[in-house]
């Protein structure tokens, strides 16, 4: 049974940035992300006897881009406010801001774009605020979403929900896939008590972690599924494995921190990472 806790959203200066985060509060800066090489899998690829990446128990699913298609909400918004100063929004900041809670994202967006003068964190949330609203009850599921969660759920495999969105924005997300979500075992949220830095702060997926039956569960057996970059390192300082569904547009300098790349949900081997395979009607 869903359990929804309402919740009150390229190398080296990323890491400094993380471990000063624990003890201070995000600053507004530059920062860029590991060029590492990872590991992309098509489904066409993989064998039948396909090694086992380790003994999955868990998983935990970001929800806006991985399961819904809400990014592309977010950037036409934005996008919008930036074309009244005259700048445009780039797949550089919005990897930046990509899985932050919504206040720390907003501040990167008002200074990395140079408009903070003009147009404060809170009032750029208040105008975007306005149009998004009537945007997210359109919200449709990403491919292979609805296959795996039920398929999960039909296995009897534990999954919950950790996302940076608040309790309102998820209402509104959701509203035309209740009964996907209602088979989640647990709903973490973006202002959640627990949840005292967005990402990639890793308390959102600890959090997510603690409320699991089976508690304490060992993080190395718990698979999370991300599609952005500060969600891929939320979920590593967590001490958790991680795939990795990002958008095309992406570019592959952010890609370097996860387990493994996929490029749709439609592509996962369950039985790669010691999880239930799919039956051949859910091929």
């Amino acid at each position: 049974m869903l359990q929804l806790l309402q919740s009150p959203s390229p190398n080296r200066l990323l890491r400094n940035f993380l471990r000063n985060s624990r003890s201070k509060p995000l600053q507004s800066s530059s920062f860029h992300f590991p060029n590492r090489t990872a590991t992309t899998v098509s489904m066409a690829n993989l064998s039948s006897d396909t090694p086992s990446r380790g003994s999955i128990t868990h998983i935990i699913f970001d929800m806006d881009g991985l399961l819904l298609d809400t990014e592309g909400f977010y950037t036409e918004v934005q996008q919008k406010i930036l074309a009244r100063y005259d700048k445009t929004f780039d797949w550089s900041l919005k990897a930046k801001m990509m899985g932050m809670k919504a206040i720390e994202a907003a501040r990167v967006f008002v200074n990395e774009t140079g408009i903070s003068d003009s147009l404060s964190a809170e009032d750029f949330l208040v105008e975007r605020e306005d149009m998004l609203r009537s945007m997210f009850p359109n919200t449709e599921a990403m491919p292979g979403a609805s296959r795996l969660i039920r398929h999960l759920h039909a296995k009897g495999v534990p999954f919950g929900l950790a996302t940076g969105s608040h309790k309102r924005h998820f209402e509104l997300k959701t509203q035309r896939h209740g009964e996907l979500f209602k088979l989640m075992h647990h709903v973490v949220l973006g202002d959640d008590p627990e949840v005292k830095k967005g990402k990639p702060s890793p308390d959102i997926f600890l959090a997510a972690a603690k409320r699991f039956e089976e508690n304490p569960v060992d993080p190395q057996r718990i698979l999370v599924f991300e599609d952005a970059p500060s969600g891929v390192l939320a979920a590593k300082n967590a001490g958790m494995n991680v795939i990795m569904v990002p958008d095309p547009r992406l570019d592959s300098s952010y890609l370097g921190d996860a387990d493994q790349v996929l490029s749709s949900l439609m592509d996962f081997n369950p039985k790669e990472w010691g999880l239930p395979p799919f039956e051949d009607s859910e091929s």
